[in-house]
């Protein structure tokens, strides 16, 4: 049982909005002159950055929530995989309907991946991401 208490603490500290990457994300572009709106309820997938002045929508995506390939940081769980994989692999399958909702919208839809956003060539990733959006 102790393990369990454990573990929902653990997952009670996990953000769904604000998280580190988003927020490094979000004061980078507003560095750069950008503004933007956040979630939007309207939009499919709740997009965590809008810059309507382009028509860009960016996903900070975390790695391990939504499956990234080849990435350190996606790492299967050890315990009950038969709940974590099956959800993970609904998560990616929703990123991708609501990718292509939003590019049927007329949206161009970017993703950031955690792991870009963490290594040591942060604010390269950071400035191709920028250049992107003004593409």
């Amino acid at each position: 049982m102790e393990i369990d208490k454990k573990r929902s603490y653990i997952m009670s500290r996990i953000r769904k909005t604000d998280t580190k990457p988003e927020i490094t994300v979000r004061k980078h572009l507003h560095n750069l002159g950008f503004r933007y709106r956040l979630y939007s309820n309207r939009l499919p997938g709740k997009p965590d950055i809008i810059l309507p002045k382009y028509k860009t929508i960016i996903f900070v995506n975390g790695c391990f929530w939504h499956a990234h390939e080849n990435c350190k940081l996606n790492k299967p769980p050890k315990t009950r995989t038969e709940y974590w994989l099956p959800k993970i692999a609904r998560n990616v399958a929703r990123d991708q309907a609501n990718k292509q909702k939003l590019i049927s919208l007329g949206w161009k839809v970017l993703t950031i991946w955690e792991c870009e956003i963490r290594n040591n060539a942060k604010n390269c990733c950071l400035n191709k991401l920028a250049d992107s959006i003004t593409i």
